[in-house]
């Protein structure tokens, strides 16, 4: 049997949706995920900054990759996102979640967005519902 962490890497470089924005799974562990979006012409709002909804894709993917890396299917309930500082097209951005508090049902998580430099772009609380399903992955 495959392990939950090899199965979400795998699955992440095949997701579609990830894909159409560049997202790319760099760490992950039980509670914790690292994902990275490049630079993209193609992601920027009417302002020539970096749209949000690219910047919340990013988040929703470091959120998905933790929340579902205890190897059973977790679905959002809530996320709410803080945008602190424009982003950049010069720099890739990275968006960390990390596990607060887990129970057998919900599962609480803290992610930011940062830029190359460290600079904080977005923050972001998100609660997940874990159901008792394995991955399909798996």
């Amino acid at each position: 049997m495959i392990e939950p962490l090899e199965a979400l890497k795998s699955g992440f470089r095949e997701e579609p949706y990830a894909s159409l924005f560049g997202i790319e799974l760099l760490e992950i562990e039980p509670g914790r995920a690292l994902v990275r979006m490049l630079p993209s012409e193609d992601l920027r709002n009417l302002f020539g900054a970096m749209h949000g909804g690219a910047i919340f894709s990013l988040i929703d993917a470091a959120f998905e990759a933790a929340a579902n890396s205890h190897g059973t299917v977790a679905v959002a309930l809530n996320v709410g996102v803080n945008y602190v500082n424009p982003a950049s097209f010069e720099d890739a951005l990275f968006a960390e979640a990390r596990e607060v508090s887990r129970s057998r049902r919900i599962s609480t998580y803290h992610i930011q967005a940062r830029d190359e430099k460290g600079i904080i772009i977005a923050t972001c609380q998100a609660t997940a519902y874990r159901k008792d399903d394995p991955l399909p992955l798996l």
